[in-house]
């Protein structure tokens, strides 16, 4: 984990000491760590939709001023949660080569779906991958 992760973790841990613990149980499962303002989980369409509120609004702003400065506005693009996680994970791929740790990290059952999904080979990792090979004194 990342020291801002754990930071964060930290504080959202310390708010809940004040507030009560989310008592939310899925599948067996509780002791959530993030929780909605009703004391439940959050779910992927409520992220999504604050994401959405949160982009809807840069945007709305960024329009205005590059017509006030006559510019061309830089807009943020639409995307979810989903995309978050798979951009962490294609980074985490960038750095990581061990699959066994990319696929406990983001807690993949089947190493096969660590393999399919995020372990995109970039012409920037290849090119990493032959100048790390050329160093090697045989082959």
């Amino acid at each position: 984990m990342t020291d801002d992760l754990y930071e964060a973790l930290r504080a959202s841990y310390e708010l809940q000491e004040e507030f009560g613990f989310c008592q939310a149980e899925i599948d067996g499962m509780s002791g959530f760590v993030f929780m909605n303002r009703f004391g439940s989980i959050h779910n992927p369409g409520g992220v999504n939709d604050a994401i959405e509120r949160i982009r809807t609004n840069y945007n709305t702003k960024e329009i205005l001023a590059a017509a006030k400065e006559g510019r061309e506005p830089v807009v943020i693009p639409h995307f979810s949660c989903h995309q978050i996680r798979h951009t962490f994970a294609t980074r985490l791929c960038e750095v990581e080569g061990n699959l066994k740790v990319i696929q406990t990290i983001m807690g993949h059952a089947d190493i096969r779906t660590t393999m399919d999904i995020y372990a995109e080979a970039t012409a920037e990792g290849m090119e990493l991958a032959m100048g790390k090979l050329s160093q090697k004194k045989r082959i």
